[in-house]
């Protein structure tokens, strides 16, 4: 195999890296690399993504980053996807009677970024959700703008857009030694020789192993093992039209999914990078919750996956180039929030790798640099 040039390099075909490869295709050529046989395998295809604005209770970085891709999720370019990504879902927080002050603050918190929210009776709750437990009955939080996404589609669009500008995406493509030569780096893997000079660092779980191989230091990537599962409604009960339902103290949430019942315990268990599977416990818990929180009893899981969320300690994203080592980019730890976000942040890699610093959008929502740079880190 000979050496493939090209201008930016990829490394990772999730959400993150595939639609900061779009966003690079008007720049120069791209080629993405992807080490498993289908990009987006390990986190981006087992996400069950929402668009909310007041993600993490009101985490105001993070509802920046929603808020400026929302036009391009409403209205994507013009053949970048068939299909709708996104159509709207009522969302409800509940919070247990003696509980209610945790409501009280999320509010607050949503106030705080602008984000619309209105409480509702516990008749309402239940008109929206009938199989809401009376615990849970007092009243509940309506959070306003949210919908369902259609991650399979905008991660499509974005490979497609990719491939039809003339970028390449190889598969089964696992790197295995980066090398600084003059001033392009040079990509060694399982599909052959590559070389460019930018990097985008956009592996998941395994952003750090590959700084590692670069000879740079690393973030403290930390993947966090996220549960789902599948539960099948009794007989005769339909669901389309209910809400997504989330409770801030507990940390679940569960909504409909193809006529049955998506529920995650909320868990965050730090783990090792690899194809992560689901314990036993928090399949338990996720039926648990789900029993607690409505009438339903759930004597059968339907199916259950596991996939995993990647953070830094401050839990915002890490993007920029590494002030150690030139043309290194760093496109990394959007865990729990990266689809969602996915247009803002291949906007913001783009600009800053053409040097031309932060979008004016972003700038005017208040977002600043020092806040997501990898600098912060290092």
């Amino acid at each position: 195999m000979g050496l493939e040039t090209a201008d930016f390099i990829v490394i990772g075909g999730g959400i993150a890296g595939a639609s900061a490869a779009y966003e690079l295709r008007e720049m120069g050529k791209v080629i993405l690399l992807e080490k498993e046989n289908l990009p987006g395998y390990h986190s981006t295809g087992r996400s069950s993504a929402i668009f909310q604005k007041g993600y993490n209770k009101g985490d105001p970085l993070i509802n920046i980053l929603v808020t400026a891709s929302e036009d391009f999720l409403h209205n994507p370019p013009k053949d970048f996807t068939p299909h709708t990504l996104l159509t709207p879902r009522a969302l409800i927080h509940i919070a247990a009677a003696d509980n209610q002050n945790i409501l009280d603050d999320l509010h607050e918190n949503l106030s705080a970024i602008n984000v619309q929210s209105d409480f509702i009776d516990g008749q309402a709750a239940i008109r929206l959700l009938p199989i809401l437990a009376a615990d849970y009955q007092t009243r509940a939080l309506r959070e306003q703008g949210t919908a369902d996404m259609d991650v399979n589609a905008l991660h499509a669009g974005y490979l497609h857009g990719l491939k039809a500008s003339g970028g390449t995406i190889i598969t089964e493509a696992n790197v295995t030694g980066l090398t600084r030569k003059k001033n392009h780096w040079q990509v060694a893997s399982t599909k052959g020789l590559f070389q460019a000079p930018t990097i985008v660092n956009a592996a998941g779980s395994w952003v750090d192993q590959v700084a590692q191989m670069a000879g740079i230091s690393p973030i403290n990537i930390r993947p966090l093992r996220r549960t789902v599962i599948m539960v099948t409604l009794p007989e005769g009960l339909s669901c389309a039209q209910w809400p997504l339902v989330m409770n801030p103290a507990e940390g679940y949430y569960f909504k409909p999914d193809s006529g049955k019942i998506l529920m995650t315990p909320g868990d965050e268990q730090l783990a090792l990078p690899c194809n992560i599977q689901p314990e036993e416990i928090d399949i338990a818990y996720g039926a648990h919750y789900l029993e607690q929180a409505t009438n339903l009893t759930v004597a059968k899981i339907d199916r259950s996956w596991a996939g995993l969320r990647n953070r830094v300690a401050d839990g915002h994203p890490v993007v920029g180039f590494d002030p150690e080592a030139e043309g290194f980019f760093w496109l990394a730890g959007q865990g729990g929030y990266g689809i969602k976000t996915a247009p803002a942040m291949a906007r913001i890699s783009a600009s800053l790798i053409s040097g031309h610093g932060l979008p004016q959008d972003m700038l005017a929502l208040g977002l600043q640099e020092e806040q997501i740079s990898i600098r912060r880190l290092k």
